[in-house]
């Protein structure tokens, strides 16, 4: 019982925990320590903060271990905040970001409502997709799309590893973001190209991405919206898409990828598989969030086939995380999975040219 008590007070506090990294990556402590140990002094004139209150929040932290306190009233970062400062090489400053931000945080104390209504608890609560909140909100907007390059910088350099992608020719990676995925695989096939096709707010990252990644004089970026059509290539990169939509509308960006994907072209998606537990969480957040849902292998299977595709292998979680990549081959146009009205309107744009 002590044992069952401790884990389900862990659980229920944890809300108090993410607030307390949160308001310390919002201050900026973790990069301000980033160099070194600073008193608590420094600390509340470069934050702004009152002394009193910071000290408080410090300790906090100190109990966390995220900081340690190498003498009394001098702070520094332990191993385990080094990951809060943004130039860490597994950031997840962005991340906590987003998590602790107030718009995200108010949709997440609606779960229950979502539980009982099947409604996306982010709709509920703003009156708004997330998207087109965020459309609404360029700051969070930017805090989002710096979170989903963080996450894809963790697995992007192992696609290339698992998947061959030498020989491609034209990747198209669709919703690719700030870019990290579509750098990865052009800088592993040395005559391709790439486009990184995505909205105007998704995208807004990329070339400066891309060009840091040396692959811009490869790469375009086009704005338009996938659920109306896709860019042709032999290669097609969805990573995080899916998940974000019901199937009806993954059916309908699938089918967009099979129209425009050249013969012998490949798929790759990339997301959990449930019932892994990085899965299972992530299941609740698109509750929370988009509406999507996480999805087991064979419900992958069956969602692709609609779409156009086999899939033809999944490959082990990339570099420790829950993600791995489901590799489809499109389907023979003899073949077709069940037809689909499109939800989204909207025109895409035409290829890039070269």
């Amino acid at each position: 019982m002590t044992d069952a008590y401790a884990l389900l007070s862990r659980m229920a506090f944890g809300h108090t925990t993410a607030q307390i990294v949160y308001a310390a990556v919002r201050l900026g402590v973790p990069d301000l320590l980033a160099e070194g140990s600073m008193p608590v002094g420094e600390l509340a004139d470069a934050t702004g903060a009152d002394p009193d209150t910071l000290r408080r929040l410090l300790r906090a932290l100190v109990a966390l271990r995220v900081l340690d306190e190498p003498e009394p009233g001098r702070l520094a970062l332990t191993p385990v905040g080094r990951p809060l400062c943004a130039g860490h090489p597994r950031s997840m400053r962005a991340a906590v970001l987003l998590l602790g931000d107030p718009a995200t945080w108010r949709a997440w104390g609606a779960l229950t409502y979502g539980v009982r209504t099947g409604e996306t608890t982010f709709d509920h609560v703003h009156g708004l997709p997330l998207f087109d909140y965020l459309g609404r909100h360029p700051e969070l907007s930017e805090i989002f799309n710096d979170a989903m390059r963080e996450g894809t910088a963790v697995v992007a350099a192992e696609v290339p590893k698992v998947c061959d992608v030498s020989g491609a020719r034209r990747v198209v990676d669709v919703g690719g973001g700030a870019g990290a995925l579509l750098a990865a695989v052009v800088a592993a096939a040395p005559e391709a190209r790439g486009i990184l096709f995505d909205t105007a707010e998704g995208g807004a990252g990329a070339p400066e991405a891309l060009r840091l990644a040396g692959v811009d004089g490869r790469c375009a970026v086009m704005a338009g919206d996938f659920f109306a059509s896709v860019p042709e290539g032999d290669l097609m990169l969805l990573k995080g898409i899916l998940h974000d939509w019901d199937d009806e509308r993954c059916v309908t960006l699938l089918r967009n990828c099979r129209a425009s994907i050249a013969p012998g072209g490949r798929l790759l998606v990339l997301e959990p598989i449930l019932p892994e537990a990085a899965a299972v969480m992530s299941d609740i957040a698109m509750l929370v969030y988009t509406g999507g849902r996480e999805r087991s292998r064979e419900e992958y299977r069956e969602l692709l086939a609609a779409g156009g595709f086999v899939l033809t292998g999944v490959t082990a979680p990339l570099a420790g995380s829950g993600i791995r990549v489901l590799l489809a081959e499109p389907a023979p146009m003899s073949e077709p999975g069940p037809t689909t009205t499109p939800t989204a309107g909207g025109a895409g744009r035409p290829p890039a040219r070269w």
